[in-house]
């Protein structure tokens, strides 16, 4: 009884390690893409730079067609990355920045609920960007960047 109790506690120990490594692994490649419609997709890919123009509404055109910045709620880990590595703020000291446009007459970007609503709005309108994670892109959209270090897939 002894020795199936310390086999059994070792095999719980083994698992538990697999899992924990498995964990770390995927948390380790968190990675964050940039995404277009597969239909429109532009010839290049989109530059940090850029895309900080995009996500501020200073930039409204790429290779001739407008674009149109789409956000995840402020909350959401993804949106609070993005916000972090490409705008160089958090998503609420963004705020104030979005107040002063709104005056001038600059709306901030759209946001929507969820990752897959981001795909399907982001595959089916002509100029949007968006971001979601890496594994859960697919064929409805073009990847135009990637950021490595972002939150795990939440697949």
């Amino acid at each position: 009884m002894r020795l199936a109790l310390r086999r059994l506690l070792r095999l719980a120990g083994w698992m538990l390690a697999g899992c924990c490594a498995h964990g770390a692994a995927q948390a380790a490649d968190g990675r964050l893409v940039v995404i277009v419609s597969a239909t429109a997709a532009p010839a290049a890919a989109l530059s940090l730079d850029e895309l900080e123009l995009i996500y501020r509404r200073k930039k409204q055109f790429v290779g001739g067609a407008r674009v149109q910045p789409i956000n995840l709620p402020a909350q959401h880990p993804l949106r609070r990355f993005f916000s972090q590595q490409v705008l160089h703020k958090t998503p609420e000291d963004l705020e104030d920045y979005w107040r002063d446009q709104y005056f001038n007459g600059i709306s901030p970007p759209f946001v929507l609920a969820s990752e897959e609503a981001m795909i399907r709005f982001v595959a089916s309108t002509p100029g949007a960007v968006g971001y979601v994670s890496h594994c859960l892109a697919d064929r409805r959209v073009a990847v135009v960047a990637t950021l490595d270090g972002g939150p795990a897939c939440s697949r």
